[in-house]
C-alpha cells in the first residue's frame, strides 16, 4: 500500500448533503408511500435490501489501503493493538502525534459518503411502511456512527442532510442513539413475538445472523451496553438505566459465540492480515507482546504470526509505536496480524461489560467474577483456543519488560502489572483493570472500541511514546485523547466545523478530551 496515493472524492454544495441533493433520482410526487408497488413485491424488497451493502462495506471498509488510514493508523496504533515499522511522512505522523489530515479523513467521509447516505435512502424508502427495515438500518446507523462521534465528538447526525448543516455535542449524538435503538429494539421484538417470518434474510443480511431478529435484537442491547458505558463517568445514572434496561430485556444481550457479529460479505476477510503481511506496513505492538506474551496467552497464534527476525527461536516480537524508525527493515519481519473474520461486537465483550457493570452496583444478572471469567471463555472460544480455565486461575504470570531487537533505546519496563485471576479481595481499581485488560485482548483487532476505552479508563497500562511530535500538543502518556476535525468538512462546511468547535469544550487539536473523557477517577 502506497499511503501517497490518497483518492478524493466529489463533493456536491456540502459532503453531507443527502445524495437527493447531488443527483436526479427524485420520487415521483404521484407515489403514495403507504401501498406497496408491484415492483417491490416482484423483486422480494430487494430494491431496498441493496442499500444495505455499503452499510456493510464500510462501518470497516473492507478494502485494503483505506482501511489502513480508516482504522490502522488511528484507532489500531493508539490502542495498543499495533505499531508501524514503517517510516511514514519522514517519521513524523499519528504514531508519533504529528497528525496527518489526509489519513484522519477517511473515517468521515466514507461514514458519511457511504454508512449515512445508504441510511438516509433505506430510512425513506421503509419508515413507517417497512420498519423491520428501518429498525435494522438504525442499529446499523448506531453501530457505524458511534464510532465516529468518539474518533473527533461532536458530528452531523440530527441536521444530516440538510445543507451546511450544524454539528450536535456528543452527548446530543449519544442521546439520539439511545432513542434509535429504543425503536430498533421495540420494533424487532414486536415482530418476534408475532412469529413473524424475517424479510432481512439470508443472502441479503450481509452477516451470520442471516436475518435473525433475535439474534439483531441482542446485538442492538449489547451495544447500548457498551454506550451505557462509554457515559459513566460524565452520566452515572443515565448509563446504569441504559446498561439495566439492555440486561433485563426478554430477549437480553449477548451471551453465546453464535451471538457474535460476524460480517460475511463476499470481501468479509479482515484487510488488516494483507497489509500486515501483504505489505509490512503494520506489526504486533510491544504493548500487546508485553501483555499476552507475559500472560503466555494461547490466544496469541490466533492473532498473530511468529517472527522470523533475530533469531526469534519461534517467539512472538512486537514494534514500540511512537519511535525513532532509522530503516523499514530494522523491524521488518516481526510478529505480523494473523485475523480472517471482520466482527463488529463479540459475546466476550458483552460479559466484561456486565463484569464492570457489576462493580459499579448495576443490576448485570450475574457476579463481577462469573462475567470476568464467562467473558474470558467466550473469547478463548470464539478463537477455538483451549486451556481457558487453567489460564484464568493463574494469579502469577504479569506482562513482561519489552525489548526492541533492533534498537535497545525502546526497550520498555512493564506497566500493566495484573494477573489474570480474580481477587475478590482487591480494589474495585485493580478488578477494573483486570477487566479491561481481558476485554483489551478479547476485542483484538477492533483497535477504535480499545482506544476509546484506554481514554475512558486509563486501561490497560501502556508504553509511553518515545518520539513525540505534537509540538508539546499532545501529552505522551495521556496520548491522543480525539483528531481534529477534518479538512473536507472545513472546506466544505466552515459553519458546521465552527459550530463543532463551539461544543468541543477546548481546542480543535488531539489533546481536548471528548465529552464522556472526563478526567476523574473511575470509581
Amino acid at each position: 500500500m502506497k499511503l501517497n496515493t490518497i483518492k478524493k472524492t466529489g463533493i456536491c454544495l456540502s459532503m453531507l448533503a443527502t445524495t437527493i441533493s447531488c443527483t436526479s433520482d427524485f420520487e415521483k410526487i404521484n407515489t403514495n408511500p403507504n401501498n406497496v408497488t408491484q415492483v417491490e413485491l416482484q423483486q422480494d424488497f430487494n430494491n431496498i435490501k441493496s442499500l444495505f451493502v455499503p452499510i456493510y462495506n464500510n462501518i470497516f471498509i473492507l478494502t485494503a489501503w483505506p482501511y489502513q488510514i480508516q482504522q490502522n493508523l488511528q484507532g489500531d496504533i493508539w490502542s495498543g493493538y499495533l505499531a508501524t515499522p514503517t517510516i511514514f511522512e519522514g517519521g513524523s505522523n499519528n504514531t508519533t502525534y504529528n497528525f496527518i489530515d489526509s489519513w484522519n479523513l477517511q473515517a468521515w467521509d466514507t461514514a458519511y459518503l457511504t454508512v449515512m447516505s445508504a441510511v438516509g435512502k433505506i430510512e425513506k424508502e421503509t419508515k413507517g411502511k417497512y420498519n423491520q427495515f428501518y429498525a435494522i438500518s438504525l442499529i446499523m446507523k448506531v453501530e457505524a456512527m458511534h464510532r465516529v462521534t468518539d474518533i473527533y465528538g461532536p458530528i452531523v447526525y440530527s441536521n444530516y442532510g440538510k445543507v451546511n448543516p450544524e454539528y450536535d455535542s456528543q452527548q446530543q449524538v449519544y442521546t439520539q442513539m439511545f432513542s434509535e435503538l429504543d425503536f430498533a429494539v421495540a420494533e424487532l421484538t414486536k415482530r418476534i413475538d408475532a412469529g413473524e417470518a424475517t424479510s432481512f434474510n439470508k443472502g441479503s443480511d450481509l452477516s451470520n445472523y442471516n436475518g435473525d431478529y433475535t439474534k439483531w435484537v441482542k446485538f442492538a442491547n449489547s451495544l447500548r451496553l457498551r454506550l451505557a458505558m462509554r457515559i459513566v463517568k460524565v452520566a452515572p445514572a443515565l448509563a446504569k438505566t441504559e446498561a439495566e434496561k439492555a440486561v433485563s430485556h426478554k430477549i437480553g444481550v449477548m451471551t453465546a459465540v453464535e451471538d457474535t457479529f460476524v460480517v460475511n460479505t463476499p470481501n468479509y476477510s479482515n484487510p488488516v492480515t494483507a497489509i500486515s503481511q501483504g505489505w509490512g506496513n503494520i506489526s504486533m505492538s510491544a504493548d500487546i507482546e508485553s501483555i499476552m506474551g507475559g500472560y503466555e496467552d494461547p490466544r496469541l497464534g490466533a492473532f498473530f504470526t511468529k517472527s522470523t527476525r533475530y533469531n526469534s527461536n519461534g517467539e512472538y516480537i512486537g514494534v514500540r509505536t511512537g519511535i525513532n524508525i532509522i530503516n523499514d527493515s530494522d523491524h521488518a519481519n516481526l510478529s505480523k496480524v494473523d485475523i480472517d473474520k471482520t466482527i463488529w461486537m463479540t459475546a466476550a465483550e458483552s460479559y466484561f461489560l456486565r463484569a464492570e457493570g457489576v462493580l459499579r452496583g448495576w443490576n448485570m444478572k450475574g457476579t463481577a467474577q462469573d462475567l470476568y471469567e464467562a467473558g474470558i471463555k467466550a473469547s478463548f472460544d470464539q478463537h477455538g483456543v483451549s486451556g481457558a480455565a487453567t489460564y484464568t486461575a493463574d494469579n502469577v504470570k504479569t506482562a513482561k519488560n519489552y525489548v526492541d531487537p533492533a534498537d535497545a533505546t525502546n526497550n520498555g519496563i512493564a506497566v500493566n502489572n495484573v494477573t489474570v485471576a480474580w481477587d475478590g479481595a482487591a480494589t474495585n481499581e485493580v478488578k477494573l483493570q483486570k477487566i479491561i485488560t481481558q476485554k483489551w485482548i478479547a476485542n483484538f483487532p477492533e483497535g477504535q472500541e480499545a482506544w476509546s476505552e484506554f481514554r475512558r479508563t486509563g486501561y490497560p497500562k501502556k508504553f509511553d511514546v518515545l518520539k513525540n511530535t505534537s509540538g508539546g500538543v499532545i501529552d505522551s502518556h495521556l496520548g491522543v485523547r480525539r483528531v481534529n476535525f477534518v479538512t473536507s468538512e472545513r472546506n466544505a462546511n466552515p459553519g458546521g466545523v465552527a459550530s463543532g468547535v463551539a461544543k468541543l469544550g477546548g481546542p480543535d487539536n488531539g489533546a481536548t478530551r471528548l465529552w464522556w473523557d472526563v478526567n476523574a477517577p473511575n470509581f
